[in-house]
């Protein structure tokens, strides 16, 4: 975790800022960055990066995630399922009569 002297503050000030500035700078300090030049996006798509930067990396997801209310997620996939189901019918019909 980074640490703050004094009265020292992010600029970002939303929630998971914290957690996204440390995972920042992990990945800026890591060897995929520093050693290949790799961006930070670069090195998480290679799946190149440290233990700590993975758990980091984790803890900026579920901070994320928790920023949306469980009935919003329940809602999202139910809508999700829905679409992907008409998506099914109309390629499943597609070239019948009638449809």
């Amino acid at each position: 975790m980074m640490r703050y002297e004094g009265n020292e503050r992010l600029a970002d000030e939303t929630a998971c800022a914290g957690v996204r500035a440390d995972l920042k700078m992990c990945l800026l300090e890591s060897e995929c960055c520093r050693m290949y030049k790799k961006t930070p996006r670069q090195c998480l798509q290679d799946n190149n990066v440290p233990p700590e930067c993975q758990v980091l990396r984790n803890t900026f997801y579920e901070c994320k995630r928790s920023l949306v209310s469980p009935p919003t997620r329940f809602l999202s996939i139910q809508l999700i399922n829905t679409l992907w189901f008409q998506l099914d019918n109309r390629q499943r019909f597609r070239g019948r009569k009638g449809y």
